[in-house]
């Protein structure tokens, strides 16, 4: 079905075939390190262009796609395809820019998107790719691409905020969005964009990840990508130590307050390096610290006392429009997990009590299982199957193997586990499969499935027909030091909303608590 051959671009050298000269097709260019890739209807004439283009004179060979099945819009769609994975793939530096990447719809999609499949095997047969498809989407290089494809939300955002940005720097930029509604993917998309124009190449620009754990993922991946350094990626307390006209700042509910944290020290300095007390927060370094915010920020994911709390947040938004411009987006399709906004939403609701009926999902697994060792087992299966599956609990249980590496942490049903060895890069360490994740470890990260155990913090009564915390059963010291009964109930919430919405192809439970059981039965397939 495909035909690939291969030219000599530095002595403009391609064959006689017809269709190199009008037909749909597909070209990789390389020099055995770097590469770019591109479709056209006319790919010599489109060779010779590139011929006379001084940033494509590294290149030494192409390697032409042709399919008799071919039309523009499966080209185009493939050039998109061809250039994430391939990037994710690391064979070569892939010198493309992101502008134009967006999810395409068009006549025969499907067939086309299994066709590929087969396309992606022949490039692994010619030694010009490397690695499987499944192991490439399991990778979070993949994941976290500035190559991704953007759904429509996440295109009419990341458009309407680049032509804000030209025509007024000094303005704050709000972008909403539940769990895996692509926030992440957007400011990533939008960095390598505003990197790549020229438009914005005398602007100083950075990345703020507040997590330690995705912070060092991304520093990490930021080195494969052509245009991005991993000094890009900046810890709150970085902004203070440069000014910046642009600072996109990713999972901002998990800045922090002077608050329940343990570097209260190196917050202070941080806070007296740009004159601010530390009545101050970490989102006022980055207000303070650049001419244009772009916030990235979801309320049900503040976890703690310390976080940036949508009371909070929107006080500081109030402040700010009466400085500068402010401009609000939303991004509403859930892109990671299968279940779609609707099993967002019922995670929602049966987490707060507020459940009314029991639903199903045809393209996802939600299980509530009885069983420890059953539990367990099925993790294994199903890393087996499709890897990337990962459990994961709230602090329902101390963390006695920080200190006694040979303690184990956890033990339900005479079945032992410790918690997370580390937090940063948890998700893709050696031995991660045998240990429990925490939501520091987990937040930000998708898994193929997640099995989640709600453990005896989190509890039901039935006779009142509420959802209730034991606060004796959490471990997470800064996590209630200061917390009011009612305010302690809802980071635990969140956290368990976290984790459960963590699984793309599914999420399993095991609730430790039998009433809390007994009621998540009534609402999910139970064994």
């Amino acid at each position: 079905m495909f035909v690939i051959t291969e030219g000599d671009f530095k002595n403009q050298i391609y064959g006689d075939e017809d269709y190199l000269s009008n037909w749909p097709m597909l070209y990789i260019l390389e020099n055995g390190k770097q590469a770019y890739i591109g479709e056209s209807n006319h790919v010599k004439n489109r060779m010779s262009q590139h011929h006379n283009s001084v940033d494509k004179r590294i290149f030494d060979k192409v390697h032409f796609i042709y399919s008799s099945q071919f039309n523009q819009s499966v080209t185009f769609d493939y050039e998109s395809k061809l250039i994430q994975y391939i990037v994710a793939d690391e064979l070569f530096e892939v010198r493309n820019k992101n502008a134009g990447m967006a999810d395409k719809e068009y006549c025969g999609k499907k067939e086309y998107d299994e066709k590929f499949q087969v396309l992606w095997r022949k490039l692994q047969r010619e030694k010009i790719v490397k690695h499987s498809l499944e192991e490439l989407e399991n990778s979070d290089l993949f994941k976290y691409s500035p190559y991704k494809e953007l759904n429509n939300d996440q295109r009419a955002a990341v458009e309407e905020i680049i032509d804000s940005l030209k025509q007024e720097e000094n303005q704050t930029v709000v972008v909403n969005g539940m769990p895996g509604s692509g926030k992440t993917i957007v400011a990533i998309f939008l960095l390598k964009y505003l990197k790549d124009s020229e438009e914005f190449q005398d602007k100083k620009i950075g990345f703020v990840v507040p997590q330690t754990s995705l912070r060092k993922t991304l520093k990490g991946i930021f080195k494969s990508i052509y245009g991005l350094k991993a000094s890009d990626i900046l810890s709150p307390s970085d902004v203070t130590k440069q000014f910046y006209d642009i600072l996109l700042v990713d999972e901002a509910h998990r800045l922090h307050q002077y608050k329940n944290i343990s570097y209260m020290g190196a917050f202070k300095a941080s806070c007296e390096r740009i004159g601010l007390t530390t009545e101050s927060d970490e989102l006022d370094w980055i207000l303070h610290q650049c001419k244009c915010p772009v916030l990235f920020y979801d309320e049900m994911q503040v976890v703690g006392p310390s976080g940036i709390d949508v009371k909070r947040f929107r006080k500081k938004m109030e402040n700010e429009q009466a400085k500068r411009m402010m401009t609000y987006y939303n991004l509403l399709t859930q892109m990671r997990v299968r279940g779609g906004n609707d099993y967002i939403a019922y995670v929602k609701s049966i987490l707060s009590g507020n459940v009314k009926e029991k639903k199903t999902f045809s393209n996802y697994e939600l299980k509530l299982m009885t069983d420890f060792k059953a539990f367990n087992e099925r993790m294994y299966q199903k890393e087996e199957e499709v890897q990337l599956v990962r459990m994961a609990a709230g602090y329902a249980w101390d963390w006695i193997s920080k200190h006694d590496k040979t303690a184990y942490d956890i033990e339900i049903q005479g079945i032992r586990k410790q918690w997370n060895h580390c937090t940063e890069g948890w998700v893709h360490s050696d031995g991660a499969i045998d240990e429990v994740g925490c939501i520091h470890s987990t937040q930000g990260y998708d898994l193929n499935y997640a099995f989640i155990i709600i453990g005896s913090e989190l509890g039901y009564n039935p006779d009142e027909k509420k959802v209730v915390v034991r606060p004796e059963n959490y471990y997470d010291q800064n996590g209630k030091r200061t917390a009011e009964y009612e305010e302690l109930k809802e980071y635990i919430q969140h956290i368990y909303y976290v984790l459960m919405t963590r699984g793309i192809l599914g999420t399993y439970l095991y609730v430790c608590d039998p009433e809390l059981r007994e009621y998540f039965s009534q609402y999910m397939d139970t064994e």
